[in-house]
């Protein structure tokens, strides 16, 4: 009986191992909550932006050059001679006062000639006192005569003629020798650096010889050519405006202030450009000499030298409201900014020109707009952007949902162990 009772149990328990495990399956589903929806994430392109600043501008011409002295003059001898004297400062390099005396040429035969020629004048003026007293003398006899007139010749008017053309001859020549002997000193024509020298003492040189080559120090020029395009942003083309020479200085950057004195007018054939000519007064920054100095004394630590490289900027017009735009952001004359609402919005742009990378914007724009200076990989007008400060938020919204789910999921595996 117990045995049969038995074998009835092992018939059914199967059954009721399937049957528990199915309802354990159904309560165990039943009981499993189904997923949180996540919010979508945001897929708006990160963007940075700079507001557009408007403000009065300046639109400087940028030019470069090299400083030139404005009279250059090579010294020649005037006459033939030995040299017999130079100055110390007739050097190269040397500072030299205006009327200085450079050099002497040996002047004993000029002296020479001088005193000749005075003798000789005094003789001629000699025989025209001589000659007009003999003149009065005819003058007077023929004026006794009634009956007869008397000749040019009887009066000895030819002669006195002949005596007045030696006396002025005489003069002339006396001028020549003495201005012959005024040339046997070399003076300097200018204040001016003395550039070369070419003779020495005991040098024979004969009229046209070269003997230095001086450069004036009281003016330099520099010669700056300007694309004819940039002629536009010049008030007279430039004449008369304020120049700033840059360049250096015994290693250092340095500026002098020039002035526009002239244009050339005329373009030049190989660079196609116009040319405008600055001065600078005094370069070398010279103390006027006082009548008693010999030399010329530097009164600056800052001077400008001759054959220098400066970079030049030429003062232009001026404009009441202009912005500065990076080059590369403009594309087919437009510039992407944000709007209030954080969309892109391409604008159109009124340029005036180029200013290295920048590019000078006068109207299209606003004050304050918010130019996008990042990259956009596919820009579509009106595609909504976030900025950097948005970011933050959103990478911390998913962190709050990932605490919570955390939460839940211990809570239910604390009931699953009670």
């Amino acid at each position: 009986m117990f045995i049969d009772k038995f074998k009835d149990k092992r018939v059914y328990l199967p059954f009721v191992i399937v049957i528990t495990s199915v309802l354990a399956l159904v309560i165990m589903i039943s009981l499993k909550q189904p997923p949180e929806e996540k919010e979508a994430d945001q897929v708006a392109p990160l963007v940075k932006v700079e507001p557009i600043r408007f403000e009065p501008m300046q639109l400087d011409v940028n030019s470069h050059g090299l400083v030139t002295p404005k009279f250059k003059t090579q010294l020649v001898a005037q006459i033939s001679g030995e040299i017999s004297f130079i100055a110390p400062e007739f050097v190269r390099g040397g500072f030299v006062k205006q009327g200085q005396i450079l050099a002497r040429i040996n002047d004993s035969d000029y002296q020479a000639y001088v005193i000749e020629a005075r003798a000789a004048l005094l003789s001629a003026k000699a025989g025209l006192q001589q000659e007009q007293a003999l003149g009065a003398v005819a003058k007077d006899e023929w004026s006794r005569i009634k009956d007869r007139k008397p000749t040019a010749l009887s009066l000895r008017e030819p002669q006195l003629a002949q005596e007045q053309a030696r006396v002025h001859a005489a003069e002339a020549a006396l001028a020549r020798a003495e201005s012959n002997l005024e040339r046997t000193i070399i003076r300097a024509p200018f204040h001016a650096l003395i550039e070369s020298r070419q003779v020495s003492l005991g040098s024979y040189v004969n009229p046209g010889n070269a003997v230095g080559e001086a450069l004036s120090v009281s003016e330099a020029e520099v010669r700056l050519p300007v694309a004819d395009n940039q002629l536009k942003f010049l008030i007279n083309e430039g004449v008369g405006a304020k120049v700033i020479l840059r360049g250096e200085l015994q290693g250092q950057q340095t500026s002098w202030e020039a002035k526009i004195i002239r244009t050339e007018g005329v373009i030049d054939n190989q660079s196609r450009m116009a040319y405008l000519v600055a001065e600078l007064v005094n370069p070398y920054g010279l103390q006027v000499p006082k009548p008693g100095d010999q030399t010329l004394s530097q009164a600056t630590e800052h001077p400008l030298r001759f054959g220098s490289y400066v970079r030049a900027e030429v003062e232009g017009i001026s404009l009441p409201q202009a912005a500065l735009v990076p080059r590369h952001l403009i594309v087919d004359g437009k510039v992407p900014t944000l709007t209030a609402e954080h969309t892109l919005l391409f604008k159109p742009v009124t340029s005036l020109r180029e200013q290295g990378t920048m590019v000078v914007v006068v109207d299209g724009v606003s004050d304050q707009d918010q130019l996008i200076v990042s990259a956009l990989q596919y820009p579509v007008e009106g595609m909504p952007l976030r900025l950097p400060s948005e970011k933050k938020a959103s990478v911390e919204k998913p962190n709050e949902l990932n605490s919570t789910e955390s939460t839940e999921q211990k809570e239910a595996l604390a009931k699953k162990s009670d």
